[in-house]
Parts: structure tokens; C-alpha cells; sequence
């Protein structure tokens, strides 16, 4: 088994496994190679353990669909290593828009990328998060669009948690002052949680319905630990989350982050990645409940790369993803794929 893992290293409570031989045994032509994509979820790393930069982005962006733009999501990537504490991210987020600087200087290709950035400010702060948001938007003026503070949390040592010493974040008197400041900045919210918790989000989206919330990776579906063996189960008690969540008008949804092993499907332990129409078959009923309850225009696919990528590779993913929107129209296609994350995280393709 070690010899079809490889390298694996921990990262953002993620296992991050780095095998490119395993993902080049399932190779795919791209299915639609023109439609348009906003990839609105990866990652930017560079340290001894993990090196995810420019140009492996683009190596994968390169496998023949039609990736016009990206959004960075923040990692605990490059965090300044003095000053204050609350300011450290900030780092991060210097680091991220150097690397869009280069895309954008020309020879990289056509795809825009980090054309959004998503850095990280510790709302239970309160009020005096608003120091920390005016740097952050300071360090990027064009690309800076909102904050994610993750909140995934469970019980069992079977599930990596980060970011947290518990459960109750979103609930959190002192993490809706700092919200109550992220509003006051407009900008969006990154929500991470895993789908135990999503009464929470709940709770959170109501109590700021003015606040644009994207809910990453579906809602957290988690299949190990407690959860293993019970995927028909926690199916079902998602699904019912989910219309909770999808009532709540100010958030939107990602349609991704199944790769990550945590989910329980596996296919990281296979001897070959799965093919597209494997994805889509398992992860279909997950991406199309999501798209009736939230319809169209708050479904946005992602790649969550490159932590997804320890299941299966770029292309095959986005070929799964256009297995499964098929059937809906070129419209909604284009919504699905590129035109939902455009507008909510406010991409400048020009």
C-alpha cells in the first residue's frame, strides 16, 4: 500500500498524499473542453512537506478544460513568522498575491488565477478583527474578497479537526462581534463545517442575513470513525441539513471536496484513481440534491485542489462533474460552472 500512497504529509487537518505516478493511470479527454470554468476552491502551499505553487496549478488546469479563472481558499499558508499573532495571516495573503501578479504578468496562459483570494482573520477577535480586515484588504485591493474560519469539529479522533479547541464556533458570542465586522467591510464568508454541525450555519445565516455565506465542500459529509459504514444514514440526515441550510436565501453552496479521505468513499486507497463516470455515479445524488435545493444560481462546482487530488486526478474530476450536470441546460451549465462563482466572489476575467 505504501508504494500506491507515497509521500503523505498533514496540512490544514487534511491529509495531503503526493503520488503523481498513481493519478497518471487514469487519463481522460476532456468532456466539453470549451465550457467555461470559474474553479472558485484551491490552495497554495510551499513548505518542506507540501509545494503547491503556480506552476502545479497550472499543470493540472492544463489537462484540456477550459479553466478561464480561479479563487484561492486560505490554508495556514505563509503566515508572517513576527508581529502580532492576529496579524500573521495576513502573510498569507501577500504570499497569494504575488502569485496572481505573476499569472497575470503574461506566459503563464489565458486562466486568471487567484483572480479571487480568500484569506483568514480570527473572528472571535470581535471587534478588534477590524485591524486585521483593513490589512488584509490592503495586501490585495483587486483580489481580496472575504474570509474563511473553519468551524469543522467532531467529537471522535478519527476525524482531523484544525482551526478549533471545540464545538459552538459559529454560535460563539465573541465570533459574531468579529462577523458583525466583516459585514460592516462587505465582504463574504467562507463556512466550514462538517454536516453534523450544520444547524449551526443554520443558526449563523439567520442571524446575519445580509452577510454572503458559501458553505465549502457540500456541508462536510463525513464516512469514518463513528460515521463508517453508515453512508445510507448520514445520507439521509444531510439531506434533511441541507434543505435547512438551502432556506437560508444569502447562502450558497460548493460542489466538491468529496476527495477528501475523511468522506470515507476510498478511492485514495485504490490501486487506480477512479474514472469520471465512477465519480460521478458515487457523488451524484450528493451534487444533485444540493442543486434542487439551492437551484443554479447558489451551485458553484469546485475542485478543492490539492487536497482532493489525494483521490483522484484534475480532469477526471471536472469530467465527473459535467457527467453529472448533463442534463440541466447550457445556461445552467454555465451558472453551475463558471458564472455562480464569478459573481459572488467577484471575479475580473477582463
Amino acid at each position: 500500500m505504501a508504494a500506491v500512497l507515497g509521500k503523505t504529509v498533514q496540512r490544514e487537518g487534511i491529509i495531503v498524499t503526493v503520488r503523481e505516478s498513481w493519478l497518471a493511470q487514469t487519463v481522460e479527454e476532456p468532456i466539453d473542453p470549451d465550457l467555461p470554468i470559474c474553479d472558485p476552491h484551491h490552495h497554495f502551499w510551499d513548505t518542506a512537506d507540501v509545494h503547491y505553487l503556480l506552476d502545479d496549478l497550472l499543470q493540472d488546469t492544463g489537462q484540456g478544460h477550459n479553466i478561464v479563472s480561479t479563487v484561492f481558499m486560505e490554508c495556514e499558508s505563509m503566515y508572517r513568522k513576527a508581529g502580532p499573532e492576529e496579524m500573521r495571516p495576513v502573510g498569507e495573503t501577500e504570499f497569494v498575491q504575488g502569485i496572481a501578479a505573476q499569472s497575470a504578468s503574461g506566459g503563464y496562459g489565458p486562466t486568471v488565477v487567484a483572480g479571487g483570494i480568500v484569506g483568514f482573520a480570527d473572528l472571535t477577535l470581535g471587534s478588534a478583527v477590524s485591524k486585521v480586515l483593513e490589512a488584509q484588504a490592503a495586501a490585495s485591493p483587486n483580489r481580496f474578497r472575504g474570509i474563511r474560519h473553519r468551524a469543522a469539529w467532531d467529537a471522535s479522533i478519527a476525524v482531523s479537526t484544525s482551526q478549533v479547541s471545540g464545538p459552538g464556533l459559529y454560535l460563539d458570542k465573541k465570533f459574531r462581534e468579529g462577523l458583525a465586522c466583516l459585514q460592516s467591510f462587505g465582504m463574504t464568508f467562507d463556512a466550514w463545517v462538517y454536516h453534523p454541525q450544520l444547524a449551526d450555519l443554520v443558526d449563523l445565516a439567520r442571524a446575519f442575513p445580509d452577510v454572503t455565506m458559501i458553505m465549502n465542500h457540500v456541508g462536510g459529509l463525513l464516512g469514518v470513525g463513528p460515521y463508517a459504514g453508515q453512508r445510507e444514514k448520514v445520507f439521509q440526515e444531510w439531506k434533511s441539513s441541507i434543505a435547512d441550510v438551502a432556506a437560508q436565501p444569502n447562502v450558497v453552496v460548493k460542489l466538491g471536496g468529496l476527495g477528501m479521505p475523511r468522506g470515507g468513499f476510498g478511492w485514495h486507497a485504490r490501486e487506480a484513481p477512479p474514472t469520471s463516470a465512477e465519480l460521478a455515479e458515487a457523488t451524484g445524488p450528493y451534487y444533485l440534491h444540493c442543486i434542487e435545493q439551492f437551484g443554479v444560481g447558489r451551485c458553484m462546482f469546485e475542485s478543492n485542489f490539492p487536497v482532493d487530488k489525494a483521490s483522484y486526478p484534475y480532469g477526471v474530476m471536472w469530467n465527473s462533474f459535467k457527467r453529472i450536470a448533463q442534463g440541466f441546460s447550457a445556461a445552467e451549465r454555465a451558472a453551475l460552472f463558471h458564472d455562480t462563482a464569478a459573481r459572488v466572489y467577484r471575479i475580473d476575467e477582463g
